[in-house]
């Protein structure tokens, strides 16, 4: 199910009066709401890309490496060294 914000956004005089302009029976939005998610969006976008760029550069390094360097692991033995990383990252170290 879908959520929906309300926010109050605070504008001075250049800003509001540049909103208007956006805004009204002439310009490209029928109302705020619609201004802000469209400038809402790109940035939600953006921010997706470098999450999947970030993914995907981390695949392509560990591809990389000759098939002989791989070393073969049980689930339970990736679980455990998972565990033990996130352990020795919540200690700081």
């Amino acid at each position: 199910m879908s959520q929906t914000s309300t926010m109050t956004v605070r504008l001075n005089a250049t800003l509001s009066e540049f909103l208007a302009t956006k805004v009204h029976q002439d310009g490209a939005y029928e109302n705020a709401s619609e201004y802000m998610r469209d400038l809402i969006r790109p940035d939600m976008e953006r921010k997706e890309q470098q999450v999947f760029d970030r993914l995907k550069a981390e695949l392509t390094h560990a591809f990389s490496s000759p098939e002989d360097t791989y070393q073969p692991l049980t689930a339970a033995e990736v679980i455990a060294r998972n565990t033990e990383a996130r352990a020795k990252k919540a200690k700081g170290g």
